[in-house]
């Protein structure tokens, strides 16, 4: 008698953890805690699963993906551009999303391989001083950034993720051997180098350059603080490589026990509130129509003319990168 208690007391107990797990889910987010924490909280009030997050930088939780292989107890990676979310899928770690997930979606914010979709985007910009130069001054493309009327008046930030990207986005776009020579071209018009996008803006509103090459949402930062910032940003001509617009991404890791809830998760990020959220909190597109438009961004239709068209996937090949910045000399 007391043996049958104790196997139905630890299948009873089995059950239990059984039914625990199934409504938690483990995300790996390679996004700050300040923005992902609040959509987090609110997905766990309104559906009751809970979600266990593992914050870090997003290069290294790829990483720590790619050595934990099928052992991984991730069920979601949530990616902070996508170039590793295309390392992820490349090496099988993704599983394939059901289509209904990404078949609204615009093709700037879908992966090829239908394992990932965008959760928001950001777009690279051209960022000036409104007290130092005029309209005609604007270059139409990133290329022109060359030309020796911007010498010394960029800001370059080597270092920097978002430019390496971008770097990468070049190379797929143009090749190897064009960007190298606008890398070797920048070089010889002796830019200020920066840290980041963050000093890149900053440097700009003290006078120090008059240009730089940041992601969309850095301005709106510094124009919610004080209207009056002396900084603008705008676009080059439509499908210049300079308006690349890279994304936040998201995919269910492959071995993941909890699939449907992981599908679940993905699927509430893509709802008008959490659009809401990333476009009005974050300064961030969003990635379905119908959301307010943040005022200092372009609106989304817009931005979908000025967009270059290009493999997301492809951006995954940061060491082609970071040699050719070595070679331009500006690493």
């Amino acid at each position: 008698m007391r043996k049958s208690w104790l196997a139905a007391a630890t299948l009873s107990a089995s059950l239990v953890s059984g039914i625990a797990a199934a409504n938690e889910l483990t995300l790996y987010s390679g996004r700050g805690e300040s923005f992902v924490q609040p959509i987090v909280n609110q997905f766990e009030r309104d559906t009751g699963i809970k979600v266990n997050v593992r914050y870090g930088d997003t290069a290294q939780l790829a990483l720590l993906l790619q050595e934990e292989g099928t052992r991984t107890r991730a069920d979601l990676y949530w990616g902070q551009d996508a170039g590793a979310m295309g390392s992820l899928a490349k090496d099988g770690l993704l599983a394939t999303l059901p289509s209904r997930v990404y078949d609204d979606l615009p093709a700037i914010y879908t992966s090829r391989t239908g394992q990932w979709v965008a959760a928001s985007g950001r777009a690279r910009v051209l960022t000036y001083s409104t007290e130092r130069v005029n309209a005609a001054d604007l270059p139409s493309s990133v290329f022109e950034l060359t030309d020796p009327k911007y010498k010394g008046r960029l800001a370059v930030p080597p270092t920097n993720g978002g430019f390496q990207a971008f770097v990468t986005a070049m190379r797929v776009q143009h090749g190897d051997e064009r960007t190298l020579e606008w890398l070797k071209g920048i070089r010889a018009n002796e830019p200020v180098i920066f840290r980041n996008n963050t000093t890149s803006v900053q440097g700009i509103a003290d006078g120090d350059v008059d240009f730089a090459i940041v992601n969309s949402y850095y301005l709106p930062r510094f124009v919610n603080a004080d209207p009056n910032y002396p900084v603008a940003q705008t676009f080059f001509a439509a499908g210049d490589i300079g308006n690349l617009v890279n994304v936040a991404g998201i995919g269910v890791l492959a071995p993941s026990r909890n699939k449907d809830n992981a599908v679940r998760f993905i699927e509430y990020l893509l709802s008008q509130s959490a659009q809401q959220y990333f476009t009005s909190v974050i300064n961030e597109y969003p990635v379905t129509p119908g959301v307010i438009s943040n005022p200092v961004l372009t609106d989304l239709s817009e931005l979908l003319v000025l967009a270059p068209e290009i493999d997301l996937d492809e951006l995954a090949d940061l060491p082609g990168t970071l040699r050719l910045l070595r070679d331009a000399g500006l690493m």
